[in-house]
């Protein structure tokens, strides 16, 4: 489909909303929505649209000159991580006063974290490379999921009753995790 100057492909499913996939020119839509109600919605976003993709094409443009880390340096990580992550998430869990089941460390592509409804936590080695308040943030971020398994506003509070600057850490990630997700890989 072509709206004015974007391209992009449809992927019908039985969702009851519509998404943009931003990177893979992607939007998802329910079944039965007719291709008008689709490229409106496209070109009602269009302008947030190039802003993001002229944010890639920078991105794009500066992992050139992100220097990859070394098997031996992403063990070490690893390492340190195995060490760090398990004293954060005990810190913050008592605080919080929530429990917790197993944690996993992992080099992951594309999440920082993530809690399952059993409890278990998982981590990317790569926060070792982060500010150790956005570390902070993440393992507070997946131990609110024990209080609120969703991101309410309800969970948003539980956050910022531990971490009041939380924004400051969600936004140092946001603008600067892809850069560790490259070193990483």
């Amino acid at each position: 489909m072509l709206s004015s100057q974007i391209s992009y492909q449809i992927i019908r499913s039985s969702r009851k909303t519509m998404s943009l996939e931003i990177k893979a020119d992607v939007v998802r839509a329910p079944l039965r929505l007719s291709e008008a109600k689709i490229q409106k919605f496209v070109e009602e976003k269009q302008e947030w649209i190039l802003k993001n993709l002229e944010k890639i094409q920078k991105r794009d443009a500066q992992k050139e000159n992100v220097q990859k880390l070394s098997a031996l340096e992403r063990q070490h990580l690893q390492n340190k991580a195995c060490v760090v992550i398990p004293r954060r998430v005990a810190y913050y869990a008592e605080k919080l006063g929530v429990s917790y089941g197993k944690i996993t460390l992992r080099q992951q592509k594309t999440r920082w974290g993530s809690c399952s409804s059993k409890g278990n936590l998982n981590f990317n080695c790569l926060l070792m490379l982060a500010p150790p308040e956005v570390l902070d943030y993440v393992v507070v971020h997946e131990l609110c999921h024990r209080k609120q398994m969703n991101h309410s506003k309800a969970f948003w509070l539980e956050v910022e009753k531990v971490l009041p600057d939380y924004k400051e850490a969600r936004k140092w990630l946001k603008d600067n995790g892809w850069r560790l997700m490259e070193e990483g890989f």
